[in-house]
């Protein structure tokens, strides 16, 4: 009787704690959303067991449909995950082998004769320019590309390596975007079709699925529509609105390996689950798909096959981060703590707040990482705003805007299109965080001039003088 009642006061504990995270975790995304720095849905799990699931914001903001966990979004590149485990799908069924040359399957590619799939798997192959910036230059920008198109532009250049396989780590998209057509060519069926049928109907991932939805738009039920700011404005609108003026992700719509994947928080978590529990692959094939591998020099190489990876004593965690077409997305597992992180945003905008996250599922101490803001007359923010003359680049000066409720910053050799709103009397955080702590400081000095500091995790990384307003 007294273990039964020990038991039952564990297990109310227990769930007191979790209800008090689950609050926490909402607070700082609901703080983050009416701050424009997050837009999306949110799973987070402990152990296998599901602590905390919600969406934020707007999947459409002219439907004004609200995000869940259901909501429908781009990956961008941590569709890589998957297209690796096709390409050990198919070296189980015997199709192909990691050691296996890139030309044997893309002999269009001269420079292929050195590369392994291997290399492309781990980024090591020493890949020409990603095809993002290569395509951006001389491509058709009315027309969609595709991985074809992709094969056939390298094809034409005759470009060489740019370095040795396997002398180094560097991240190139061309790496996935060619296994993506290693895969349609040895299996003899579409990408799409091909993760379809061997991994999210295997899974269960109803909601899981290669999308592009410009080359071929279609309806899809709860879908977000991925968002950037239009230019000077807080309206949000698709990356290739005129008012914003990017294409890009428009002209390289049909390109599938490096992106394309599209899902939903609780499908991804089902991927989690068969990675960690073996059920889609058998042991041996996933330690080999998260192994720490070297380069020729020695060092060690952080990627397996579509996984970041972390590893080392007591440590280890894989997953990935993706922003493309106005989304952006971080899956992680620590497979230590067996410890699921899922964040998926339709706003290019946002930010992962994942160190405050893990410091409640850790009963630690929350830093103030996301500072609040504070109200303001758009008077007092708009005495801030003017030309302050660079004092390291002579030729240079910072332009400080209003907007809004915020400042804006540009610079006189390039439009930033940065956002800031207070936090304090002079100081202003920026909108987009992006893994870094970024703010402005104005300070007044004795000669009536106004000094602005450009700081970044605390440190002065710029600064400017205006001159006394009059």
């Amino acid at each position: 009787m007294v273990r039964i009642k020990l038991v039952i006061a564990l297990s109310i504990l227990s769930n007191i704690c979790l209800g008090q995270q689950a609050k926490q975790l909402d607070s700082i995304f609901t703080l983050l959303c009416a701050q424009n720095q997050f837009n999306g849905s949110v799973l987070i799990a402990e152990k296998g067991k599901v602590i905390f699931e919600k969406g934020y914001g707007y999947s459409n903001e002219t439907t004004r449909q609200q995000n869940n966990p259901q909501t429908i979004f781009e990956i961008g590149s941590s569709s890589k995950q998957f297209t690796a485990a096709a390409i050990v799908l198919l070296k189980r069924q015997g199709k192909l082998q990691y050691e296996d040359k890139m030309s044997k399957y893309l002999p269009e590619l001269g420079f292929g004769d050195k590369v392994t799939i291997y290399d492309l798997l781990r980024h090591t192959s020493g890949l020409p320019n990603d095809y993002i910036s290569d395509l951006s230059k001389n491509w058709d920008k009315t027309k969609i590309a595709t991985n074809e198109d992709v094969i056939r532009h390298y094809q034409l250049q005759k470009d060489t390596l740019q370095f040795e396989p396997r002398s180094r780590y560097e991240y190139n998209n061309n790496n996935y975007a060619f296994l993506a057509s290693i895969v349609e060519r040895v299996s003899g069926m579409k990408y799409a079709d091909f993760l379809s049928e061997n991994i999210f109907k295997p899974l269960n991932m109803k909601h899981t699925f290669v999308y592009n939805r410009r080359e071929h738009p279609g309806r899809v039920k709860n879908y977000a529509t991925g968002y950037v700011w239009n230019d000077n404005s807080f309206t949000k609108v698709t990356s290739e609105h005129t008012l914003h003026s990017d294409s890009i992700a428009y002209f390289l719509d049909g390109i599938v390996g490096a992106a394309k994947v599209n899902s939903n928080v609780e499908d991804l978590f089902k991927w989690v689950i068969a990675l960690k529990n073996n059920t889609l692959f058998i042991q041996t094939e996933f330690d080999e798909m998260t192994a720490v591998t070297q380069t020729t020099t020695g060092k060690n190489i952080p990627y397996g096959f579509g996984f970041d990876l972390s590893k080392g004593e007591n440590r280890f965690s894989f997953g990935h981060t993706g922003n493309w077409d106005g989304n952006m997305s971080l899956i992680s597992q620590n497979m230590i703590k067996d410890r699921t992180i899922i964040l998926l945003e339709n706003f290019a905008m946002g930010v992962f707040p994942f160190e405050n996250i893990t410091q409640i599922l850790d009963n630690r101490p929350v830093t103030e990482k996301f500072r609040e803001k504070i109200p303001m007359p758009a008077t007092d923010m708009q005495k801030y705003t003017g030309v302050y003359a660079d004092e390291q680049d002579t030729l240079d000066a910072h332009i400080i805007t209003y907007l809004d409720g915020h400042l804006l910053y540009n610079a006189k050799s390039a439009d930033w299109d940065m956002r800031f709103f207070p936090v304090s009397a002079n100081e202003f955080q920026a909108l987009r965080n992006n893994g870094a702590d970024g703010s402005l400081k104005f300070t007044t000095m004795a000669d009536g001039t106004t000094k602005l500091e450009m700081l970044q995790n605390g440190q002065v990384i710029g600064s400017g003088m205006r001159k006394k307003q009059d």
